[in-house]
């Protein structure tokens, strides 16, 4: 397709859609309450819905008083019925699709469902929307005149009762139109291999002659492509090999950690980076400006978003609010409604709102991913901030890392080990280590007033991984590629006595 047509196509589309998206910037509250009771009234002769009387509810506050909120195991039994064939359960279209998610690194698996409305309303609709704000940013994009270079899940898709699983980016790479398959890189059969060490290679050899203008893809994963590439080519800098490279889409995991290796593999000041939050059950939020580390909340992709105050998440005073009573700079657990039957479902991420005119947000981890064991309440975004700071001082540089409590033995106080893998080790350990716990205390007063005087914590153990740990731990577990990951912080020691015990052993 001619450069000028593809431009114009996008143009068109563009400032279609601008007009949909000022409707939920000017109205958001409407917009979600309508679309509330539109995934009501969708829902009504489904089992969940007469179980419920969808048909009486008209307004919210009936809504959260009726339907209880709830997590992937009470839906399990309903979502293992649909995957045998089974329809009209809690959504009314039967579902074909289902979404392989470990959501975090546990044996058990999740299986999403991925209606026909959200993979084209939603999933879809979201890749779009991404392509024509980074568009719109940037009248001088030359994106269509190459490739992308899409680093997608390494499972197969698996067929049972006519129903299909497999990760979410396979089903979305299964089900794209015909089109987006000449303008991405690898072909749709590379992309879906399953051995994901003879995938990446296989990657690398297809894509190194391509004209590649933008990526997208897991920041982790990536970054293995990424070096691979330079390896294999003997090159310094990716403009060597893709010089028209322009753009890096990217989600799945916080890009904080990485963003320093990625600068110093594309060194073009001018080259941009834009950030997407998915995940198995939707897109919720896009990047929609140059430079930015907020996200827009997307209002109008069949999600209805609640939230949980963090503060009271898991007590007996848990709260759950509209998005119209969320306030700017408080941790959020997100609860979400959406067009493929998942109601007043928990996601186990948190995030934190940093404007409500327009409903801007930053993803700052995971309900079960912190470390609370002395009253400490430390989040991954403090981790990963922390982290960032000290690597700058000291011109280290890291792959990946875990944290997990040193529990009270005794009169021993508590305190945090961490397992850090280097690309760049720091000259001085000790001294990362006490920048670390400064800059900690720096972004977290609870953790702060927990070291004050080492009253409840000592300072924190700092084990330095051997190369290659964290990637030996993901293949021992079959979790390489997609968008498995180490838990950055575990309230258990469970992953970092595997990780450790696995440090002392050669491969």
């Amino acid at each position: 397709m001619p450069i000028p047509l593809v431009n114009s196509i996008a143009s068109w589309y563009l400032k279609k859609r601008f007009h949909q998206i000022e409707l939920f910037l000017k109205y958001p509250n409407d917009v979600q309450n309508e679309l509330l009771l539109d995934l009501i009234d969708i829902a009504k002769d489904t089992q969940i819905g007469k179980q419920y009387d969808f048909e009486s509810i008209n307004n919210y506050r009936t809504f959260s008083e009726r339907i209880p909120v709830s997590t992937y195991e009470e839906y399990q039994d309903a979502i293992e019925r649909s995957r045998k064939g089974e329809h009209n359960i809690f959504w009314p279209t039967p579902i074909k699709w289902f979404a392989k998610s470990s959501g975090t690194t546990n044996a058990k698996s999740k299986f999403i469902p991925v209606s026909p409305e959200s993979l084209e309303d939603c999933h879809y609709a979201a890749g779009k929307d991404l392509l024509c704000m980074y568009l719109n940013n940037n009248e001088g994009s030359q994106m269509f005149t190459g490739k992308s270079l899409r680093l997608g899940g390494s499972k197969e898709l698996y067929r049972k009762n006519g129903t299909v699983f497999g990760d979410l980016s396979a089903i979305l790479i299964d089900n794209m139109p015909f089109w987006a398959e000449f303008s991405s890189t690898p072909s749709s059969k590379v992309s879906l291999l399953n051995d994901w060490e003879y995938k990446m290679q296989t990657i690398v050899d297809e894509t190194i002659n391509e004209n590649v203008t933008s990526l997208t893809g897991v920041p982790s994963w990536m970054l293995v492509l990424l070096n691979n590439v330079l390896e294999t080519t003997n090159k310094q800098n990716l403009f060597d090999i893709w010089p028209n490279l322009e753009v890096y889409f990217h989600g799945g995991v916080s890009f904080t950690p990485y963003i320093d290796q990625y600068k110093a593999i594309l060194p073009k000041k001018e080259f941009k980076y834009y950030e997407s939050y998915n995940a198995s059950e939707g897109f919720f939020a896009i990047q929609d400006k140059n430079d930015s580390s907020e996200l827009l909340l997307m209002l109008d992709y069949g999600i209805f978003y609640e939230f949980i105050p963090m503060e009271t998440y898991g007590t007996s005073e848990e709260k759950i609010i509209p998005l119209s009573e969320v306030e700017i700079g408080k941790n959020y657990a997100v609860i979400i409604t959406t067009n493929a039957g998942l109601w007043r479902y928990k996601i186990g991420d948190t995030v934190r709102f940093t404007s409500i005119n327009p409903y801007r947000i930053k993803v700052s981890g995971r309900t079960k991913h912190y470390i609370n064991v002395f009253g400490e309440e430390l989040i991954i975004e403090n981790a990963e901030n922390a982290l960032k700071l000290v690597c700058k001082k000291t011109k280290a540089e890291i792959v990946d890392f875990t944290a997990a409590p040193i529990f009270m033995e005794g009169k021993e106080k508590g305190a945090h080990e961490w397992l850090i893998e280097f690309k760049t080790p720091p000259k001085d350990i000790n001294y990362f280590n006490e920048l670390l716990d400064n800059a900690l205390k720096s972004l977290n007063s609870d953790y702060e007033a927990k070291r004050y005087n080492n009253i409840t914590l000592n300072k924190p153990k700092i084990n330095i991984a051997r190369t290659h740990l964290f990637y030996d731990w993901l293949k021992e577990k079959d979790k390489l590629g997609g968008q498995h990951k180490i838990p950055r912080l575990s309230n258990t020691r469970d992953y970092i006595e595997e990780l450790l015990i696995l440090n002392i052993k050669k491969h």
